[in-house]
């Protein structure tokens, strides 16, 4: 399944609920073996946060490996490619070391009560 960005979000992929909205439409059919193409034509800001949901998150039930083979990732600008990138090998990360995941989960919780 294809589904345009910017059409569902629009030209700013910028929060935690547009990244929601892609996670919740894309996660049921990679979790069935589906390959999921998301064409980023048209969108023009990326913020990590919206990475961080929609994708990054997925990590957490999917093998990065699966993840690689399902889900295409097209017509991302140089900018957005690196954010992308950047989001998946933390997740990567964050999912496959306790220790790590540990640590980033304590300063997330130190920074919320600030």
């Amino acid at each position: 399944m294809k589904y345009k960005v910017y059409e569902l979000i629009g030209e700013n992929c910028m929060s935690q609920q547009s990244g929601q909205q892609i996670y919740d439409l894309i996660y049921p059919q990679l979790q069935a073996g589906k390959l999921v193409e998301l064409d980023f034509a048209d969108v023009r800001r990326f913020l990590s946060v919206f990475f961080n949901i929609a994708i990054g998150q997925l990590l957490r039930d999917i093998k990065a490996e699966d993840l690689d083979r399902l889900l295409v990732v097209s017509n991302l600008s140089p900018l957005g490619q690196q954010t992308y990138d950047n989001v998946i090998e933390n997740a990567k990360r964050y999912y496959s070391d306790e220790q790590y995941r540990e640590a980033v989960d304590e300063m997330v919780l130190e920074q919320s009560a600030c």
